[in-house]
């Protein structure tokens, strides 16, 4: 058991490194935070404590069956050569087959084992939701900024425009567009503000403290030249291993069975009071008897036990069939995420080349200004294609890392 929980435990530490080590800013308030939900989370602690359950059902397993024992008195006292018999006293112990104990106790170890990797399942899928939360928030948070950016720049159009009005080279309307543009983008910002309070507060609940708590998200993040190297180790998946403990408890099961079919013994003691004879004298006037008892328990009709069997054979199947569907289901998750992780690179590569010309465009209209031309419905145009660009590659570098954590949670 210490060898299986000792791999799963490196398992667990090793899951989020890779992603976490592109950007030691964002790997060390991330890890904070995941550090904090574990310790806090009452989901976390409920498993933890079904564990502990699991653990202490090991010592529940070293049992017998209950001592007999009985009392009887003879209402007729029946008269024998030594004396009348009075009463009965007698105690029993019945013992399990040998190595049944050992049997029950493999089985509760198996499901202890089991117990813990549900564990470790539920604390890495807690961290998967922390780090995908978190890169929501980081996207919402950056499109702020960027709008911010947006706005200021109107404002700078704006001004330019009205300059242009004074000097006949542009008209009231122009104006008024970069105007209603600014009151969009203001729109998009209030929106997105309440967007990151609910985000918040789902990020919040996750660590089980108050949702209006600030958190602190990293400025900027890059999409790193190269991918991290990511082992497809799908069938080392906590997910999967719990299966494979699922099917030892059954093997277990089968062995508890096996033993519980065999016979039982039994050992006891009977103690026979007699009352001496008061007309007699000889040597074993009144002498108590004491019987030892040995008994032999045969489950003779033992179609219990066979159908046991029958059944852990079928949960075994069972079982089988039902880890081939999560492993087709993680490939599936595991394939798609890095297809939609290089989507995001490819996405982020073309909208950087994008906004590169745009700017380009934008220096030119203002260049133009200088020279006392100037279209600003294309300079508006231009202005909307930066902040598309912008958005897009946010996005980009957001669904970059949550498809990263996703590969990183299916992986190790």
């Amino acid at each position: 058991m210490k060898n299986s929980i000792l791999i799963i435990g490196l398992l667990f530490v090793s899951a989020f490194a890779p992603i976490m080590s592109q950007d030691k800013g964002n790997a060390k308030q991330l890890q904070f935070y995941i550090q904090e939900a574990q310790v806090n989370n009452p989901n976390i602690r409920a498993y933890e404590k079904r564990y502990n359950i699991a653990q202490e059902k090991v010592n529940e397993t070293n049992w017998l069956p209950n001592t007999e024992f009985g009392v009887g008195y003879f209402v007729s006292e029946p008269e024998t050569r030594t004396g009348a018999q009075r009463a009965r006293f007698s105690v029993r112990q019945m013992l399990p087959w040998f190595g049944t104990i050992s049997a029950r106790k493999n089985y509760t170890n198996v499901m202890a084992e089991a117990g813990y990797i549900d564990y470790i399942i539920a604390k890495r899928k807690l961290t998967l939701n922390i780090a995908q939360s978190y890169y929501k928030l980081y996207g919402i948070q950056a499109i702020q900024k960027v709008l911010e950016e947006n706005i200021r720049l109107l404002m700078t159009y704006e001004r330019l425009a009205l300059t242009s009005v004074e000097i006949g080279k542009a008209s009231a309307v122009d104006v008024l567009r970069l105007q209603i543009r600014q009151n969009e983008l203001q729109q998009q910002k209030e929106v997105l503000r309440e967007q990151y309070l609910g985000q918040q507060a789902a990020f919040n609940s996750l660590l089980n403290r108050d949702t209006d708590v600030p958190i602190e998200i990293v400025s900027s993040m890059m999409i790193p030249n190269i991918d991290p190297i990511t082992a497809d180790t799908l069938q080392l998946n906590p997910e999967l291993m719990h299966f494979d403990k699922l099917y030892e408890s059954i093997t277990q099961a089968e062995l508890m069975n096996q033993k519980e079919s065999a016979p039982m013994l039994g050992f006891g003691l009977d103690y026979v009071p007699v009352q001496e004879r008061p007309d007699l004298n000889f040597s074993d006037n009144g002498k108590d008897i004491v019987m030892p008892m040995v008994s032999l328990s045969i489950p003779i009709f033992n179609s219990r036990y066979d159908s046991r069997t029958k059944q852990n054979e079928l949960r075994k199947q069972e079982i089988e069939f039902q880890k081939q569907e999560r492993f087709n289901v993680l490939e599936s998750a595991f394939a798609k995420a890095e297809s939609e992780r290089n989507e995001a690179r490819i996405i982020y590569n073309t909208q950087t080349k994008n906004l590169q010309q745009a700017k380009n465009a934008e220096q030119i209209l203002i260049r133009n200004y200088e020279t006392g031309i100037i279209d600003f419905n294309d300079l508006l145009d231009i202005q909307e294609l930066q902040l598309k660009f912008q958005m897009n590659q946010i996005q980009s570098i957001k669904e970059y890392y949550i498809q990263s954590a996703i590969i990183n949670y299916l992986s190790n």
